[in-house]
């Protein structure tokens, strides 16, 4: 399957911002995207339990307000928000924290739609280690798996394995890292720490020695 990098990583629009939460310190990142399809078919992907593995994880649970969910091997967690077709919210909940995701969809043009998630999360040693890149990395491979299903209904989902073992895997994450890195500088975090974490995502990801500096 031949995809663009380049172009994926350059469609998605990312942010990091402080917050807080319960009276602690928070970080919020954002990633929007502009998908080819209409907002109801975008909505359908995000909520079917059918077509979520086709671009994602597998999953299973009750997909309803209120509604316990959990992906195969990854997070888990409660609906908290399910308004048809523009927003869906819920608690992510994985390793024994807590964090919350909220999507929002809108229409983006004749058979576009814009897909924005928030990812709020409580500072840890993780976003220390990691920064923005510690999440948005893994949201940023959604995305590009999403983009590949609306484009590409009748192809099988992308394959994680293969792809990460990649060069143009690699080059993926290595450039969403980086770009993540680029975010926490825009966002008022210290340069150097935030490109630092940067390299350490990438090698995360790749399976590579951390870049020098």
């Amino acid at each position: 399957m031949e995809i663009d990098i380049a172009g994926n990583l350059g469609a998605v629009v990312r942010s990091v911002s402080e917050v807080e939460v319960e009276g602690q310190p928070a970080r919020v990142i954002t990633l929007a995207r502009s998908f080819a399809t209409t907002i109801d078919d975008l909505w359908d992907a995000l909520t079917n339990g059918e077509r979520i593995p086709r671009w994602f994880l597998p999953i299973s649970g009750e997909f309803a307000l209120g509604g316990r969910y959990q992906f195969e091997g990854n997070a888990g967690g409660v609906i908290t928000e399910c308004e048809r077709p523009s927003l869906l919210a819920a608690t992510w909940e994985f390793g024994g924290e807590v964090s919350w995701v909220e999507v929002r969809l809108s229409d983006d043009g004749p058979d576009r739609s814009r897909f924005t998630l928030t990812h709020t999360m409580r500072l840890s040693d993780q976003w220390d280690t990691y920064g923005p890149g510690a999440t948005g990395v893994g949201w940023e491979g959604g995305f590009l798996g999403l983009a590949l299903h609306v484009e590409r209904p009748d192809e099988p989902a992308l394959d994680e394995a293969s792809f990460t073992a990649s060069e143009e895997g690699k080059a993926f994450y290595a450039g969403s890292s980086e770009a993540w890195g680029e975010a926490a500088v825009a966002s008022g975090g210290d340069p150097a720490a935030a490109r630092a974490a940067a390299r350490r995502t990438t090698a995360f990801y790749t399976g590579e020695p951390e870049e020098p500096a």
